[in-house]
């Protein structure tokens, strides 16, 4: 669990499952995937995540809620990925945060909360991430968090002519880092 001013990271619990799908069945929050998502292909997703969570011994893609409420916000954490990408092997982080919590700094107080986890817990040397080149919201909060650009990729997981299958590669260094109270 992580913990900064307004947001507690954690574990998922039952509880989370039906925000969460509400969040993925939103066309809105899902408009740079490849498609919203059932409410059982959610409940699916956050067993992956659970299932990641024990495995790294407490990390992955986490629970994220509003301290001060309990009101769940979203998910933002890493994942390993040994061999999907021609970048491979990398930790990704990512976010998919609720429509209601955007503009107001929940994504990168997150993220930057998983960074210095990522950097002074598991003292990884790098994390890297992504997403298509349509998505300028997210590309924008990479480049806030302190991210460069890499280069451009097509997703392995779309075919070539998708629309969203060209995709934009960030990554800080751990050195790069800069470690900012929240």
């Amino acid at each position: 669990m992580l913990e900064t001013n307004r947001l507690i990271l954690r574990q998922w619990q039952q509880t989370d499952l039906q925000p969460f799908a509400e969040l993925n069945a939103d066309p809105e929050v899902m408009k740079y995937f490849p498609k919203t998502l059932s409410r059982q292909e959610s409940d699916n997703v956050v067993a992956r995540f659970k299932a990641m969570i024990v495995a790294n011994q407490g990390w992955g893609f986490w629970a994220v809620e509003m301290k001060a409420t309990g009101e769940f916000v979203g998910s933002v954490g890493f994942a390993q990925q040994p061999d999907r990408f021609d970048f491979s092997p990398c930790t990704e982080i990512g976010w998919r945060i609720n429509k209601k919590f955007w503009g107001q700094g929940i994504a990168k107080e997150a993220a930057q909360a998983s960074f210095a986890y990522a950097f002074n817990v598991l003292h990884l040397p790098e994390v890297v991430s992504f997403t298509t080149t349509h998505n300028t919201p997210s590309e924008k909060l990479m480049q806030r968090l302190g991210m460069q650009k890499q280069t451009i990729f097509l997703h392995p997981a779309l075919p070539v002519d998708h629309a969203l299958a060209e995709h934009v590669l960030y990554k800080i260094f751990h050195n790069n880092f800069i470690d900012s109270p929240l």
